[in-house]
């Protein structure tokens, strides 16, 4: 057994130790980037010390007393001598692919003394994901941000990259995979959910503080974390109207929660927010996003009010940006102390607010949680024997870590590829292929692989200086 499976068999059995035993599914890794040694929390959840990286260098937070975690006070940071793009390369530890869930804690707090938080993306399988833009804001900064979202992938490796803005050193706090029900947050779309990544721009509970895997010992087994509705709801909207929020709580079990494919967990429908007036409640909430996306709300309702025992009793409607996408009424359709879920996309947002409103058409309008996913398409990625020779390309001829070769050679598409390389999308724009390698410049020493034959896009031009 080579020294790389024995390490990936001790990781394995740890990951295995440190899971849920209810949990429906049987692979998450937890990754203290910059840590160590490896670290139980005070969730019980297993912190690998840092592992998978492709370079860069480690450091501590310049106030670690501010964090409560160790996994926030340590991180990996990636200066321009590693290159514009240095990847971690999780294993996936399941054979034939899957959906699976990624979270990230990135933080800065002036680890470095230049009081300059670095501008840089984050991308997922060669697709942009996350974009940090200097300067942060200065909450964010100093004690930095969890990010996370939902993807599909099929091999048993998924790279996350970072790619230096000029020449900015990239950050970054901690790295958690989790695997999730394949046919999870499926929605009617143009093509099939796979081809989408569901990037998280606000998850909430109403009624509420934060909760969830890493902020409390609520279970949620797709390890979701949950803000509380409050830093989204506008007050004033309905306090104009006359209206009183009220926080309500169940007094029984909810039924519909836990189930397969998106497992909800009963927290989320314990407590509610209504809006009680005279006239009708108004409850609104505005949810910062970007422009010229589309984006997925996931709506999260229970008639968790004993006092509503009939159909008819509370019905509202549910209006976005403007439009009236919904009339409901939960006790119509689920009945008392059961979850009731539904989506909606907004398709091709123009303003970088997202308003959900609900009025009162009989009775004051209620909502347990609301989630909100940018719908951002795959870009396209290599050729996967392509891939492969220019891995072997890099290893024969000893490619320096300043040039940056980390990750799918061509992807993301806005990007640039690797350092003298050129690429191009193959005909029916489904794939990238390397079309062009000038290395002449750059002093190398080593051999040309011999998998250089599965470049068939490669044009004559290649260069190549050096033994």
């Amino acid at each position: 057994m080579s020294l790389l499976s024995l390490f990936l068999l001790i990781i394995l059995s740890l990951l295995q130790f440190s899971l849920s035993l209810s949990s429906p599914f049987n692979y998450s890794l937890h990754i203290d980037c910059g840590g160590l040694v490896n670290t139980t929390d005070a969730f019980r959840t297993t912190w690998l010390s840092d592992a998978f990286y492709s370079g860069g260098a480690t450091s501590v937070v310049s106030e670690p007393l501010l964090f409560l975690h160790q996994q926030e006070k340590t991180l990996r940071h990636f200066p321009i001598s590693s290159g514009k793009k240095n990847c971690y390369s999780v294993p996936t530890g399941v054979a034939g692919g899957g959906r699976y869930f990624l979270r990230t804690f990135t933080v800065y707090d002036n680890f470095d003394g230049k009081s300059h938080s670095p501008s840089f993306d984050v991308s997922v399988e060669g697709t942009i994901v996350f974009s940090w833009r200097s300067p942060w804001p200065e909450s964010v900064a100093r004690s930095g941000a969890y990010s996370d979202l939902f993807f599909h992938h099929n091999e048993p490796v998924v790279d996350v990259c970072f790619y230096s803005i000029a020449t900015d050193s990239p950050v970054i706090g901690s790295l958690q995979l989790t695997q999730i029900e394949p046919n999870a947050y499926q929605f009617e779309y143009a093509k099939n959910s796979s081809n989408y990544i569901l990037v998280n721009y606000g998850r909430f509970s109403s009624g509420s503080d934060q909760w969830g895997p890493g902020f409390t010992n609520d279970t949620d087994f797709f390890s979701r974390s949950w803000q509380s509705d409050a830093e989204f709801r506008l007050t004033s909207v309905s306090i104009a109207n006359g209206a009183t929020i009220k926080s309500i709580s169940a007094g029984k079990p909810i039924a519909n929660v836990e189930t397969n494919p998106n497992y909800f967990p009963e927290k989320l429908y314990q407590t509610a927010i209504t809006a009680e007036g005279n006239g009708g409640g108004i409850l609104e909430y505005e949810l910062p996003v970007d422009a010229k996306m589309d984006y997925l709300l996931w709506f999260h309702f229970a008639e968790i009010d004993a006092g509503v025992s009939k159909i008819g009793q509370r019905v509202f409607d549910v209006t976005v940006n403007g439009d009236n996408v919904s009339r409901v009424d939960v006790f119509k359709e689920v009945g008392g102390f059961a979850a009731y879920d539904w989506s909606y996309v907004v398709k091709n947002l123009s303003s970088t607010t997202l308003n959900v409103r609900l009025e009162s058409v009989v009775g004051a309008p209620i909502i347990c949680g609301l989630e909100n996913y940018a719908i951002v398409p795959v870009d396209l990625k290599t050729i996967p024997d392509q891939v492969i020779a220019m891995k072997a390309l890099k290893e024969s001829l000893r490619v320096p870590d300043r040039m940056g070769w980390n990750g799918d050679p061509c992807a993301p598409t806005n990007w640039d590829a690797w350092e003298g390389v050129t690429c191009h999308p193959t005909k029916d724009e489904t794939a990238l292929v390397v079309s062009q390698i000038d290395l002449g410049s750059q002093g190398l020493k080593g051999y040309i692989s011999d998998k250089i034959v599965l470049l068939t896009n490669l044009e004559l031009e290649f260069q190549f200086i050096g033994r």
